[in-house]
């Protein structure tokens, strides 16, 4: 039997003022990560309370103003997440702010259950870690917002993907569901949008989780913009982008490790397709997003 309805929170089904998403722990069924992504109208603004959470401010589409603790910070933010990466801002644990949109535009705030607590922290889009990952059509484009770059977080781990369309993302399929050498244990969250077709046609993709020894998981659904796909443990992989619909995910990963470190090992089923990709190319239609001056 599938554990789609468990696992899949449907675009809109966590929604609520402002909200768009709202996936906190609790609902997830976990102990650490969450995200929400806040949808403003033009002149809109919207005061949080991070409580017990440290998290990002990572503008999806859109420019902000985020006031806290007495300061006010500007966030350049981007056109959409199709051609760009956005500076951000961090957030500690225990803090009131204000995020406020003069043109309107909608905002992710993927967050972690954290002990420490760090400063606030604006970092602009030269610190995104960008790169390209896989080669023929397993091509795909990962930024690193809080994952081997600069910022230091206690628990949080944020990257975001894009996946030309009939590409398969997330491949070979991985697992961080222990604590060793070679894994962490995190709890991941994907938060999907599909870019529509050229006719402007809705789109959609396919997001598999499976079992891993000692865990058993059964997920294999049809995912479209807005929807969450929570990952507590297993073998996840593919994210297979449909053609004609480029695909993007952001990650959201924490878990009770103290050096807040990504670490996986492959199915080792599938991990040979790694090394067939120093005999192709990397898909054409990466990068997507232009490249910023570091």
């Amino acid at each position: 039997m599938s554990d789609n309805e468990k696992y899949l929170k449907k675009a809109g089904s966590t929604a609520h003022g402002q909200f768009d998403t709202d996936v906190c722990p609790e609902i997830a069924g976990w102990e650490f990560s969450g995200i929400k992504v806040l949808n403003l109208p033009a002149g809109g603004s919207e005061e949080v309370d991070s409580d017990g959470d440290e998290l990002l401010v990572l503008p999806l589409e859109g420019a902000c103003t985020v006031s806290v603790e007495g300061k006010e910070y500007e966030l350049e933010g981007r056109e959409n997440i199709w051609t760009e990466v956005s500076d951000y801002l961090y957030i500690p644990r225990d803090t009131t702010f204000t995020i406020t949109s003069k043109e309107g535009g909608r905002f992710c705030l993927p967050t972690s259950r954290c002990n420490e607590r760090l400063e606030v922290s604006y970092w602009g889009k030269e610190a995104v870690n960008t790169s390209l990952r896989g080669a023929g059509p397993c091509s795909r484009q990962v930024n690193n917002y809080a994952l081997g770059n600069e910022l230091k977080t206690d628990n949080l781990l944020v990257t975001e993907v894009l996946t030309p369309g009939g590409n398969w993302s997330s491949y070979p399929p991985h697992k961080h569901d222990e604590h060793n050498e070679n894994e962490r244990k995190l709890e991941e969250i994907y938060y999907f949008e599909v870019r529509p077709g050229k006719d402007g046609s809705e789109g959609f993709a396919l997001q598999r989780v499976y079992p891993s020894p000692g865990h058993p998981i059964d997920v294999c659904t049809e995912v479209r913009t807005g929807d969450v796909v929570v990952m507590p443990y297993g073998y996840h992989g593919p994210s297979a982008a449909a053609p004609g619909y480029d695909l993007y995910y952001l990650n959201v990963m924490a878990g009770p490790a103290e050096d807040a470190t990504w670490l996986m090992t492959d199915d080792p089923v599938h991990a040979w397709v790694k090394e067939t990709w120093g005999e192709q190319q990397v898909d054409p239609r990466l990068p997507m997003t232009k490249t910023v001056e570091k």
